[in-house]
């Protein structure tokens, strides 16, 4: 059986209503808060986008290489980067992911969206 080279494939992430470039500036901006303040309110959807984000940028800083941290620069503000490639990369030396944990809340009031809490694994 011949194989379909034109075989369309399913996109990874969630669309979360935006088009691509507000998606990763909300993306940013929500990582920036979680890093910041190390638990925020948020949407289930949002907060499960944020949460393989904020994953993948511990991840990445764990590494302590200088291309790392450049990266991380790319992303975020010199305060944040250091706090980051500090702290955050100290506090997870010795865990294999799972970073962040999501705690649900319920339905907001006035549209019923789900709501939750996620935060940084202490």
């Amino acid at each position: 059986m011949a194989e379909n080279k034109n075989v369309r494939r399913r996109r990874k992430g969630r669309k979360l209503s935006l088009k691509r470039d507000q998606r990763k500036a909300l993306l940013r901006s929500l990582a920036e808060a979680l890093f910041l303040k190390e638990k925020i309110k948020t949407t289930q959807a949002r907060a499960k986008e944020v949460s393989i984000f904020a994953e993948k940028i511990i991840t990445e800083a764990k590494k302590k290489s200088p291309f790392s941290i450049r990266r991380l620069a790319r992303f975020f503000s010199g305060k944040l980067v250091k706090k980051i490639s500090n702290d955050l990369t100290l506090r997870y030396e010795k865990r294999n992911g799972g970073y962040t944990r999501i705690i649900r809340l319920g339905p907001r009031k006035s549209d019923g969206t789900k709501m939750v809490i996620i935060e940084l694994v202490k």
